[in-house]
């Protein structure tokens, strides 16, 4: 008897050594292995804190009892925070969607340069995305100063008034849109230009051989190759013009008023210029389900599109 038990358990242990040595050759495995330390970090770095904001947000102003949602229905009520909603989804979708075209455009052109002159091309026209948000955006507000406003400056030449860039709520969102639109396009070009060079030229021979003229080539050709990548590139921008705090806090600080005010630095003005760490942790808590609902919708295009090839 106890030399069938050994048998039986030795012959359990070579398959379960064989179960593992066959899962240890998974390409899924040993690539989830791989990446857990990554896993565990992000864990670390992005869980704790989303958890510990969302346990700030259910406390009162003093920090000392526990309300449960009472900060969220606060806030609800304010007209001020149904502002800051609308302020922030309308910068970052203007600016996303100007970022794509003219980052679509210019990949076009630069495509189209030849070969020795692209490199050239391609560094100059990363520059404003290089530069580091704050400090460019310091340049922009003496361009958009109200006393020696250079745009101004020049207006003046040809008999027009001066434009009270940062004084005036409509001019103000203009102003830290563009500044956005100028800083970010750049990597929108960067990542089109890469989609671009891996759609192959057989398909715009084929394309000429047909008669298709040059807006078709694009259209029917470059659009479809390359709309995943604009779809989560789109994406990857949207969730960090959403988050943007640099421009509108050098250029506006969230005024005239609030009338700039975004998720972003509302919630640090609330949170650490007023005191009240839950109002602000309750405020930044906003931006993911906006966030959320953005990414399934794109995702979901793009689960969409793979399926259908």
């Amino acid at each position: 008897m106890a030399d069938i038990a050994a048998r039986n358990a030795a012959v359990v242990g070579g398959e379960a050594r064989t179960g593992l040595h066959k899962l240890m050759q998974r390409k899924s495995t040993i690539a989830f292995l791989m990446a857990l330390p990554l896993i565990l970090l992000i864990g670390i770095l992005v869980a704790y804190p989303a958890g510990y904001a969302i346990y700030l947000a259910m406390l009162n102003k003093s920090m000392t009892k526990f309300v449960g949602l009472g900060t969220f229905e606060f806030l609800f009520k304010r007209q001020v925070f149904w502002d800051v909603v609308y302020q922030s989804c309308l910068f970052a979708i203007t600016a996303v969607i100007f970022k794509a075209i003219i980052g679509f455009v210019v990949a076009h052109f630069v495509h189209n340069i030849p070969t020795k002159g692209q490199r050239k091309w391609r560094g100059m026209l990363l520059v404003p995305w290089v530069i580091p948000p704050a400090m460019s955006t310091l340049a922009w507000l003496w361009l958009f100063d109200p006393s020696y406003s250079a745009f101004n400056w020049i207006l003046a030449h040809f008999g027009i008034s001066g434009i009270p860039w940062t004084g005036e709520a409509g001019w103000a969102r203009f102003a830290v849109i563009l500044v956005n639109i100028w800083a970010g396009a750049p990597f929108f070009m960067i990542m089109y230009l890469a989609a671009l060079k891996s759609v192959p030229e057989q398909l715009h021979e084929a394309a000429a051989i047909d008669g298709a003229a040059w807006w078709q080539r694009i259209w029917y050709v470059n659009l479809p190759m390359m709309r995943n990548i604009i779809a989560i590139t789109a994406l990857f921008s949207l969730i960090v013009t959403f988050a943007n705090f640099d421009i509108v806090r050098v250029l506006t600080s969230g005024g005239p008023l609030t009338a700039t005010q975004i998720f972003a630095t509302w919630a640090f003005k609330v949170g650490i210029e007023s005191g009240d760490i839950p109002q602000g942790a309750a405020v930044s808590l906003f931006m993911a389900p906006i966030l959320a609902v953005a990414a399934a919708f794109i995702l979901r295009n793009i689960s969409r599109r793979g399926s259908e090839v």
